[in-house]
């Protein structure tokens, strides 16, 4: 079987991923240590600017879905959506959160309720400061960071019959130079980001999955046994990605839709309904009304490290992830107008993040209250068993925390897959016809970095985190290029757009609709824009 994929992007990554692989289980410690300084002098010097940047990244999206950019198609101005609405939004759901959404959904809010970053500890002010922050953090930044790459890649694919790969984003910039070495620099940075993102969230899967059986008392929680469930779990993600995106992600992303609602619904009956509703709605305006506020806030002067380890951790994790989300949610949104797109993945995910959390925090503290803090010592001692201490104080206790271990560990499985089939697009110049080996090969590094990660650091909790915001730095710069490439296009666009209106009122018939296959790039037929 021939492999098909760029030499350089390709060999680049398995040498330095190598590399981590061996330096991780041979200098452990050293590598914690390496991890901490990372970690600090990030904090130190940079906080500010992934702040900025990121508030940044919400502006331009929501400027971009409302100008009259957003009439443009992503695709011929023909084409139509592969995918209904239902099918569109459930595998942009589990593809840009996922795990994270089940192991923190119970753990941060009442993180936050004990430490909070303004208010008293344990007050009410602080249950409404907990859940403004956790909306923060899981709303509709994170998907601005997302629609940034994903965006750029459907635009510059569908419409310019560019490869979908990051390079193609900066045409506008690098033109014909993104086929070579500086296109395989991007890429080569997007693969990185791709597999230490995933990576780390396979590690907070792999914690929470022990977690539950070790709650069911079926397993023990150890190093050893997360070890083992990586390398069974990773063995079924293999199984699901020989079937493809059509069949094995698709169902798995149905399935994982339905197992959350379902788990969601059972809290929601069985808890405090009505005051979890009430809260929801109070805490859903006090994030709006305190969006730019929140937006900007750098922790000065007090510079109690709590942005570093909630805030700034978020932002490099979900940059980190963007190569990832944002090629899946591209190849899942041909025919989308940019307005579509923009406040489709921007809105219904988010409002869905927040209804999620809502429930689920808003009952632990409800339950945390009634056992006198039990719960949150639980996640302050170990974040992995929060949900799992959460649905032991609810009926059905052992179905539900099967049902939980089942979700995580179908998220695990999903995210692999997909981030598997974005690596291998990633080193191939962008080709999807290329053998399932190669997706199989990333997906067991996949589980390998998770493996190491959890190696390194106390509870693996530590390594994540730095994997996370580290590797978002160099790509941030990347998104940041996207960003200005993307402007540039749609300018560029529009000019176009115009001059065949005028061609059309002077001649006074309809223009046929391009074909699907016709080439339509303003950089490639002389018609250049500018913002």
């Amino acid at each position: 079987m021939r492999l098909k994929t760029n030499p350089v992007v390709f060999g680049v990554s398995v040498l330095v991923i190598l590399v981590f692989l061996i330096a991780g289980l041979t200098a452990t410690s050293w590598m914690e240590q390496a991890f901490e300084r990372v970690q600090e002098g990030i904090a130190n010097t940079l906080g500010w600017y992934y702040i900025l940047i990121v508030g940044g990244f919400l502006v331009f999206v929501v400027w971009l879905g409302a100008s009259r950019f957003g009439r443009l198609r992503l695709g011929p101005p023909d084409s139509r959506p592969t995918y209904s609405y239902l099918t569109w939004f459930a595998m942009l759901f589990t593809a840009g959160m996922g795990i994270g959404l089940v192991f923190w959904a119970v753990a941060e809010p009442l993180s936050h309720l004990a430490n909070p970053p303004m208010a008293e500890s344990g007050s009410a002010e602080a249950e409404q400061e907990a859940m403004r922050f956790t909306f923060f953090h899981w709303g509709t930044h994170a998907w601005a960071i997302y629609i940034v790459v994903g965006l750029a890649l459907a635009y510059f694919a569908y419409r310019h019959n560019l490869p979908l790969s990051i390079r193609s984003a900066l045409y506008p910039i690098l033109g014909e130079r993104i086929h070579g070495r500086l296109g395989d620099v991007v890429d080569t940075f997007a693969v990185f980001g791709t597999m230490f993102g995933v990576a780390t969230s396979l590690g907070f899967g792999i914690l929470q999955v022990n977690a539950g059986l070790a709650s069911l008392g079926l397993l023990e929680q150890s190093t050893t046994v997360q070890l083992l469930l990586i390398a069974g779990i990773t063995a079924a993600a293999v199984l699901s990605l020989m079937s493809g995106l059509d069949k094995g992600i698709l169902r798995l992303s149905v399935t994982n839709l339905g197992i959350g609602l379902a788990l969601m619904l059972f809290v929601l009956a069985v808890g405090p309904t009505l005051t979890v509703l009430s809260s929801f709605v109070q805490q859903l305006g006090s994030y709006v009304q305190t969006l730019p506020e929140t937006t900007l806030w750098t922790d000065i002067p007090n510079q109690t490290g709590w942005q570093m380890d909630w805030t700034i951790f978020y932002w490099g994790w979900w940059i980190s992830w963007s190569p990832f989300v944002g090629m899946f949610i591209a190849r899942v949104s041909y025919g989308r107008t940019i307005r579509e797109f923009v406040f489709g993945v921007l809105l219904v995910p988010a409002l869905l993040t927040f209804l999620w959390m809502a429930i689920f925090g808003n009952t632990a503290f409800s339950v945390d209250a009634a056992t006198n803090g039990e719960l949150s010592a639980q996640v302050a001692d170990d974040p992995a068993i929060a949900l799992f201490g959460l649905l032991a104080e609810l009926p059905l206790t052992e179905i539900t925390t099967l049902l939980a271990i089942l979700l995580v560990a179908t998220y695990f499985v999903t995210s692999s897959d997909s981030a598997s089939l974005v690596i291998d697009m990633l080193t191939s110049g962008g080709k999807t016809d290329t053998p399932k080996i190669q997706r199989v090969f990333w997906a067991v590094l996949e589980g390998g970095i998770a493996g190491v990660l959890l190696l390194a650091g106390a509870g693996g909790l530590a390594a994540l985190q730095t994997a996370a915001i580290t590797t978002a730095l160099p790509f941030s710069i990347v998104m940041l290029l996207i960003c200005y490439g993307l402007v540039r296009a749609v300018y560029a666009d529009d000019k176009k757009y115009a001059l065949n209106r005028v061609v059309l009122t002077e001649r006074g018939h309809e223009r046929v609709p391009r074909r699907p296959d016709q080439p339509h790039s303003p950089f490639k037929d002389g018609v250049q824009g500018s913002p």
